[in-house]
């Protein structure tokens, strides 16, 4: 008798969280999770589910982020029709997150259909609705933490406080091994697991004495200075300063939950204590602004506040809600910070303001969180000199600055204290959840801190893993939806970014030629190449 693991995301450098997991009578997911990234690895949104969604019977979820959860209305629309379980948090949150990725869908949907009608094109559709998400949402029940409850048949499980954001948990299974088949199994999946010292969240825990772990490694690869909630704060003053000293706008890529709260917080804290002058803070994302309310629902559960009467609304930050108020922020050309949400800039009202403050030297965009490979905000942090935003070719002049100490993930020493804290894992520990080269390096620290190399393991997108009740792990790869050999390729740069950087590239050539009749010729030489023809006379 065995238990079956699929990796159906978060697997070397393709992010999307989803694990599908099966035992004799019963098939669950832990996590639903859209996938971020370039256009090839964001198109898996669109394809089938590597396995069969009515045929599965539960899904645990780790915490809010899309990342996590945003392909939930798309399994429900699949046909699945089981328990959604979630902490209480978790679920509050995605009444709102889910609606809004819907949301974000249809108005991305609309805008390239225009483009298509004009272009002749077929029509495209949205991978669920607002109102899909409303009703993924609306289903989910909530569970409170470090209390055993039955899952399924034969299943057992209990959520544990991972550190990351509101809500967010790491969830243990043990899984009965059948009648003569020994004692059960238990296994953790770490979710995103939270730093040390981190603003509004106590520190991660976790259960001991595991027959198999799967664990993230986002920042698997590095390590972090350990600041302090005052140090924190002074690190963030020092990057104020620097940028109403250049004169512009400051742009901070929002992401919609615990970081956008963890800035408001800090930033009317230096304000009131006169570290920082008295700037004002537009908060433009409808999203962040309902994460907020129920950020003050849950007050009572946050760490490192003091009792502080509305932490988030000092009297500087105003809330941005319809379209028409964030695109009269157009208006505003210096001394405001401006929080827009996506935090990698894929989508959402940054890109509106990206589109009005890049080309100015004297703006700033302030990064502060990871920024996963091939998105917008991945080409402006690695020093792109032009990028397209909505068809438009603009020219990055801005200061582009990124924190790390905002960062809602653990670092490596971290992530590998974390692991100590959950020995002796008997079966096996997954690396998951992070870019190749940093999985890598995560395993690598781990072998030099005496893990057995045979119990760390990597796997690729869609691979299983066949958990015997004794022995190792067996794995088998069938049908990937991706080539295993160019994953990391294409999650960092695919033809979509080549294509892009290739329109820029081209119209600088085209400026630099001394006439008409010379760029001409150049573009005509272009198409005959393309076609495999003769260079033009």
């Amino acid at each position: 008798m065995e238990f079956k693991i699929k990796f159906c995301g978060a697997a070397r450098t393709v992010t999307g969280s989803c694990y599908h997991v099966s035992v004799p009578g019963f098939r669950f997911l832990v996590d639903c999770g859209m996938f971020q990234g370039t256009k090839t690895i964001r198109e898996l949104n669109y394809g089938d589910f590597p396995f069969d969604a009515k045929a599965v019977d539960a899904v645990f979820l780790t915490h809010a982020h899309i990342d996590h959860t945003g392909l939930l209305p798309k399994l429900l629309k699949s046909g699945f029709d089981g328990p959604v379980f979630a902490t209480e948090a978790t679920r509050d949150l995605l009444t709102y997150m889910l609606p809004d990725s819907g949301h974000i869908q249809e108005f991305e949907v609309k805008r390239i259909n225009q483009r298509n009608r004009r272009r002749d094109l077929p029509p495209v559709f949205p991978i669920y609705t607002k109102e899909d998400g409303a009703r993924a949402a609306e289903g989910i029940r909530y569970v409170p933490l470090e209390e055993w409850f039955d899952g399924g048949p034969g299943v057992r499980v209990r959520f544990w406080n991972a550190g990351h954001i509101l809500g967010s948990a790491s969830i243990e299974f043990e899984l009965a091994a059948g009648k003569g088949n020994g004692s059960a199994k238990r296994i953790l999946f770490s979710g995103d697991v939270g730093p040390d010292q981190k603003t509004l969240q106590s520190n991660p825990q976790g259960p001991k004495d595991l027959d198999y772990l799967v664990v993230e490694s986002t920042y698997g690869d590095r390590d972090r200075s350990d600041l302090s909630p005052e140090a924190r704060r002074g690190a963030l003053k020092a990057e104020i300063d620097a940028a109403v000293k250049s004169g512009g706008n400051i742009l901070i890529p929002a992401f919609a939950v615990e970081r956008t709260q963890e800035l408001l917080f800090d930033l009317g804290m230096l304000m009131d204590e006169g570290q920082i002058p008295q700037i004002q803070i537009y908060l433009d994302s409808p999203l962040a602004i309902r994460a907020t309310e129920v950020f003050e629902k849950h007050s009572g559960h946050l760490e490192g506040i003091n009792g502080t009467v509305n932490p988030f609304r000092h009297p500087s930050i105003r809330f941005i809600q319809s379209v028409d108020e964030s695109m009269a922020l157009e208006a505003v050309r210096s001394g405001a910070i401006i929080m827009a949400a996506s935090g990698m800039c894929d989508a959402g009202r940054i890109r509106h303001h990206l589109l009005n403050n890049l080309s100015n030297p004297k703006a700033t965009v302030l990064f502060v969180g990871y920024q996963a490979p091939g998105t917008l905000g991945s080409l402006i942090l690695d020093g792109a000199k032009k990028v397209r935003i909505h068809g438009q070719e603009v020219s990055v002049k801005a200061r582009i600055r990124s924190v790390d100490f905002y960062s809602a993930h653990a670092d490596r020493e971290q992530i590998v204290d974390w692991i100590r804290a959950r020995l002796p894992v008997a079966g096996g520990i997954f690396l998951s959840h992070g870019e190749q080269s940093v999985i890598e390096a995560l395993r690598s620290r781990l072998i030099k801190a005496q893990f057995d190399p045979n119990l760390v393991f990597v796997p690729q997108l869609d691979e299983v893993f066949d958990l015997a009740i004794d022995g190792a792990p067996k794995r088998h790869l069938d049908r990937p939806r991706l080539d295993p050999a160019s994953v990391s390729e294409t999650a960092t740069s695919d033809w979509h970014n080549d294509y892009a950087a290739l329109l820029l590239e081209l119209a600088n050539d085209l400026r630099t030629l001394p006439d008409v009749e010379t760029r001409r010729r150049l573009l005509v030489d272009l198409r005959r190449t393309l076609k495999g023809g003769e260079r033009a006379a």
